[in-house]
């Protein structure tokens, strides 16, 4: 029987990676829109970007540093399993967060000068727009359940071949695709002009649709067992009519243009989401050779973990809704644009 501390840690944890996608995926979304910005509202587009982006981004990573604690610490035969057969694609992950975080000061404090702006604006950009693609590539492999048992093999077939795999590489252009469609949902509310919120609407469009094809590739791509935990599973049925209805609420008040209510609808779809893969994965903490039970620390050590959890979130929570309640959304505020 799993131990009542470790289901409340897995729940802690599956809470967290939730924040993180809705919080920090947003934010890497705006970096791909900031790649991707065109016509004749780009440069207020960038403008806003950076502007919800600047006050929160660091501390939205808080939440995968918590999800990290708990992993590194609850489960440490599961996080050492894939900080080693993943350490490629968690490498790349980091160098581009890494980098997305200075270029954006950079940019930000740097000198006035155009050609500087340009450039760390694109690192900026592609640095947040490969990041998601490696995080989802590190969450299929997890999933997938290609991971040797030893690392006694070649290197190619232990450090690549288990997430250089078609269903990995989709899980990471759908997770790429998700943090899109949740950055261009969340910036219709920060966009202070009528042609730069049409802009991020019609993205959102786009991108909302082409969540829904991914997420039937990916699908698709899946080993039998991994579609059966996600189709057949006796809350498969309420969580994708759950997914499904948030869905289509977004859409629709989307192309009616009612964008307080698109963003809790677009927020409720990512989060069904991540809860479909979490109850999918379990019992496994890494498929098929670990399962949550056999990689949990001792029952003490996961009583201290959680204690310690307890009294940061008195501290963390209060603050971060203290910061977002200063800080966003501004959109109906009016705000100036200009990237410095």
């Amino acid at each position: 029987m799993i131990e009542p501390a470790v289901v409340v840690l897995l729940l802690v944890l599956v809470l967290s990676l939730t924040a993180y996608a809705l919080l920090g995926g947003a934010d890497y979304g705006g970096g791909l829109w900031d790649l991707l910005a065109s016509g004749p509202t780009a440069a207020r587009q960038r403008a806003t970007i950076a502007h919800a982006i600047g006050p929160v981004w660091e501390a939205n990573h808080v939440w995968l540093i918590v999800a990290i604690v708990i992993a590194f610490t609850g489960f440490p035969r599961a996080y050492a399993a894939v900080s080693t057969y993943l350490h490629l694609p968690l490498l790349v992950a980091l160098i581009g967060i890494v980098l997305r975080g200075s270029a954006f000061v950079f940019r930000a404090y740097g000198p006035d000068d155009p050609q500087h702006e340009r450039f760390w604006g694109r690192v900026f950009a592609i640095a947040s727009t490969v990041t998601p693609v490696f995080l989802g590539i590190v969450i299929g492999a997890i999933t997938e359940g290609r991971l040797p048992a030893s690392p006694d093999g070649p290197f190619v077939a232990t450090f690549v071949t288990p997430w250089l795999t078609p269903f990995s590489l989709g899980v990471g252009a759908f997770t790429l695709a998700l943090f899109g469609y949740l950055a261009a949902v969340y910036l219709t509310l920060e966009a202070d002009n009528a042609d730069e919120r049409r802009a991020f609407r019609n993205r959102a469009l786009i991108s909302a649709a082409a969540v829904g094809v991914l997420a039937l590739v990916v699908l698709l791509l899946a080993n039998p067992e991994v579609r059966g935990a996600l189709v057949d599973s006796p809350w498969a049925i309420p969580l994708h009519a759950a997914t499904g209805v948030s869905a289509l609420a977004a859409f629709v008040f989307l192309w009616r243009e009612q964008y307080g209510p698109a963003r809790l609808a677009a927020a409720a779809h990512v989060a069904f989401i991540v809860w479909g893969w979490a109850l999918a994965q379990y019992p496994y903490a890494v498929r098929p050779h670990l399962a949550v039970a056999d990689t949990a620390a001792p029952v003490n050590v996961l009583a201290l973990l959680l204690q310690v959890l307890g009294v940061g979130a008195v501290i963390l929570v209060p603050s971060l809704l203290y910061l977002f309640g200063i800080f966003g959304p501004r959109g109906s505020h009016g705000h100036d644009v200009s990237p410095h």
